[in-house]
């Protein structure tokens, strides 16, 4: 199978349960979604170059890399033609895979593989102009080691954020992230609303940018 990858790198993680590890990152092109505070909206169009690769082409830049975690990002990796075949080549791998989804594709195409790629799970807060897009229907299939992910905008977000934690009882089934939108919200809000209401099992993040690591430069 050939996939649209619009990005490799290697860098350390700069978000989720695995923030500050060294990470394989393959980000796939096309999105479905138009966030408002999208980092990474040169990614996600029809027009969006790319460099055609197979599987195991996928699976051999990661071994090469030496890096046993491996981040599949977008885009929406989901939406990628035949995505379970590249799922499945990789869970043959000594690796660790994340999948970073936006919330509106079905995450039922993990199902049965063993091991179990980690799912990030976005759910997309009312700023951001998609939350209508959630598949609601994917929080019966989150297990242990997947993670929900509210990026939030404003106070209106994060009772948003706190109306689904509650309503799916996250916090006891997945881990749970909150990260703010630069410029939009202080960070310190967001800090006060979780101890407010005693979010326990609630992680606090700022999102980093990116360091792509090259052997033959100090990085860019």
């Amino acid at each position: 199978m050939i996939f649209k990858v619009a990005e490799k790198f290697v860098s350390i993680n700069g978000e989720g349960t695995k923030a500050g590890q060294p990470a394989v990152f393959i980000r796939l092109a096309g999105c479905n979604l138009r966030c408002s505070y999208c980092d990474t909206m040169w990614a996600n169009g029809s027009d969006t170059p790319f460099e055609p690769m197979t599987e195991d082409e996928i699976a051999a830049y990661i071994a090469d890399s030496g890096i046993k975690n491996v981040t599949l990002t977008g885009g929406e990796p989901l939406m990628a033609e035949n995505v379970r075949v590249l799922l499945e080549r990789l869970s043959h791998e000594d690796i660790t895979v994340e999948i970073e989804t936006n919330g509106s594709a079905d995450i039922s195409v993990c199902d049965g593989i063993s091991p179990r790629p980690s799912v990030t799970l976005d759910y997309k807060l009312p700023s951001s102009g998609m939350e209508k897009h959630m598949l609601m229907s994917n929080y019966d299939r989150l297990i242990k080691n997947d993670t929900v992910k509210f990026v939030a905008g404003s106070h209106d977000d994060l009772e948003k954020a706190l109306e689904v934690i509650k309503k799916y009882d996250l916090t006891n089934k997945c881990h749970v992230y909150f990260s703010p939108v630069f410029g939009k919200i202080e960070p310190a809000e967001m800090v006060d609303f979780i101890l407010e209401h005693k979010l326990n099992g609630v992680n606090f993040q700022l999102q980093l940018h990116k360091f792509i690591w090259d052997p033959n430069k100090r990085g860019v």
